[in-house]
Order: C-alpha cells, then sequence, then structure tokens
C-alpha cells in the first residue's frame, strides 16, 4: 500500500511543475527553467524545516515566495527574446541554478549533526514529516489538499479577465499588443506564477525524498516540465493532470521493464502527439460542463459568449 500511496505522491508534486510550466506556456512562451525554479523551491523549503527548526507549512510558502521572485528577475532580461532563443536563455539559467547547488556548502548543527546542502553529496536529512510522526497517507493528503488548491485557482484564473489576457497574449501577441494590453507585464506575471507554482512543488518533493541533488534538476525534469502541458492540452488544467498520470503512471511506472528504452518511447510519444494531436489530449479550448453532459448550447448562451468574448 505504501508503494501507491509513494506513487501518488510523485503524481502530485509532478502534476505542480506541470502547472507553472502550464501557466508560462499560456503566454506563447517555452520556458526551461522549470527546474531550475523547482530547484530552489525545494533547498530553500528543506533549510526552512531542516536548518530552521520551521513549519512545513511557512516553509513551502516561504520557499514559492523566494522562487517566485526569482521568477520575476529573471523574467524581464529573459522575456525580451522569444522562441529558441527564449528556451536556450531559460535553459541556461537552469542549468545555472544546478551548477550554484552543486558548489553549495552550507551547514548548521542540529541535534548533533551537521544539516544543509554539502556541494555534490546534496541535501540530506530533510526528515520533517518521519520526525512529526506524520503517516504517508497523511504526507499525500497534504499534497493532493495544496494541488488541489492551486488546480481551483488557475481553473478559476482561467475563466476570468486575467485567464483572458494570458491566452490572448499566446494567441496573437500583436493583436494584444494593440488593445492596449502591457506583453512584458503580462509575460512576466506569469514566469513568476509559474516560478511560485514550481518553488511550491520543489519544496514539498524535498520533503517526500528527504535527500535532493543537483542532478535531479537538470533538463530531463525541464523536459517533463514543458511536456505535460504539451501532452495534456492548454484548453484545460486538467490536461496536465492526466498528463502527469499518462507519463508518471503508464510510461515511468508502468513499463520499468522496459529499462531505458522508456526514454525513446517518451520522445517518440511527444513526437506523435504534435503530429496527430498538435492541440493536446484536451484541444485548445476547455470543454464546458453544458458540452461534457451533452447538453446543446442555446442560442441565448451562444450570445452571452460571443459579448464575454468581445
Amino acid at each position: 500500500m505504501d508503494f501507491y500511496f509513494g506513487l501518488l505522491q510523485i503524481f502530485g508534486v509532478h502534476t505542480l511543475l506541470g502547472l507553472s510550466a502550464y501557466v508560462v506556456l499560456l503566454t506563447g512562451q517555452v520556458s526551461m527553467a522549470q527546474a531550475g525554479f523547482y530547484a530552489i523551491g525545494a533547498y530553500a523549503a528543506g533549510a526552512c524545516t531542516a536548518m530552521f527548526g520551521m513549519h512545513i507549512l511557512p516553509a513551502v510558502l516561504i520557499a514559492g515566495l523566494l522562487t517566485a521572485v526569482v521568477a520575476c528577475v529573471v523574467g524581464f532580461p529573459a522575456l525580451r527574446v522569444k522562441g529558441l532563443m527564449l528556451v536556450v536563455a531559460t535553459l541556461a539559467f537552469g542549468e545555472m541554478v544546478r551548477l550554484f547547488f552543486f558548489n553549495l556548502t552550507w551547514q548548521v548543527e542540529r541535534g548533533g549533526e551537521m544539516v544543509g546542502p554539502n556541494g555534490a553529496e546534496g541535501f540530506r536529512s530533510i526528515r520533517y514529516f518521519p520526525e512529526n510522526g506524520w503517516e504517508i497517507w497523511q504526507v499525500t493528503g497534504f499534497i493532493w489538499i495544496i494541488v488541489a488548491v492551486i488546480m481551483v485557482a488557475l481553473w478559476w484564473v482561467d475563466r476570468t479577465r486575467a485567464g483572458a489576457v494570458l491566452r490572448a497574449v499566446g494567441h496573437d501577441e500583436t493583436a494584444a499588443q494593440s488593445i492596449g494590453l502591457n506583453l512584458t507585464a503580462v509575460k512576466v506575471g506569469a514566469m513568476t506564477a509559474g516560478g511560485f507554482i514550481a518553488g511550491i512543488g520543489g519544496g514539498i518533493y524535498a520533503h517526500t525524498v528527504t535527500h535532493i541533488e543537483h542532478g535531479v534538476f537538470g533538463v530531463l525534469l525541464a523536459t517533463f516540465a514543458i511536456a505535460y502541458p504539451i501532452l495534456g492540452g492548454l484548453g484545460s488544467i486538467f490536461g496536465t493532470l492526466i498528463a502527469v498520470l499518462f507519463i508518471q503512471g503508464f510510461l515511468i511506472e508502468g513499463l520499468r521493464f522496459m529499462g531505458d528504452w522508456r526514454s525513446l518511447l517518451f520522445g517518440a510519444l511527444i513526437v506523435l502527439a504534435m503530429n496527430l494531436r498538435p492541440t493536446g489530449l484536451l484541444g485548445e479550448h476547455a470543454p464546458r460542463l453544458s458540452q461534457l453532459f451533452g447538453r446543446k448550447t442555446n442560442d441565448h448562451d451562444k450570445s452571452l459568449e460571443l459579448k464575454e468574448a468581445e
């Protein structure tokens, strides 16, 4: 049973990672910096609990806020470029963060032992959950409560003017700018929100594995981050969740007997999906409840939708 709870924990933290990239992708920007933000959140939250004895909730919140500040600072220069140059710039940032933690040595004494990041050996003894008597099912519930809160928040934002602004910039920057939208503010805002979510995800991840090291936060993790919303589709946050369940549940765990061949299968899947379903599993537009339950939208509802779009 512990195995399945552990699997649910993996699904939860990877959903947060995917949602952090989802927000940025809504603006049409492909960022490879999510692994770097994830690492900052992991080390920051680990330091708060293991080194300074903080409670898990403020530790994760601090990790998210710190990562959001870094994402905002990085967003201004990085988002001046587009396309391939943005991918290269954010990838370079992610590697810079990884190498920073590779060389970071900062330890304090707690309980008769040295605790904290120790260069290439990583950050050990992030044992908040076991030291405070948390059962594995409680940890899993805690993770999914946070995932649910963030998903509900994004679902709500997607149905407000803010969501419409993000999608407008993603669809056509020229048209969005012509109606008075500040492209830089929108993109940096999306990057900041994505950094906040990634920081929270990284902070939770650090406490589920209890030992983190720089090698985890490499290019593969950054690829997973953008693969989830691309494969699931930008029409809905639920597409990201479905993609996480498929990739982590089926490809990674279900096909474990294939060993390293799973990486080739993962790449082939992305290429196939981009050709057969370029808008993702759930498409580019989120289905309405009336469509999900098979009800037809009447003319009055259509006119209201047109007015909202205007």
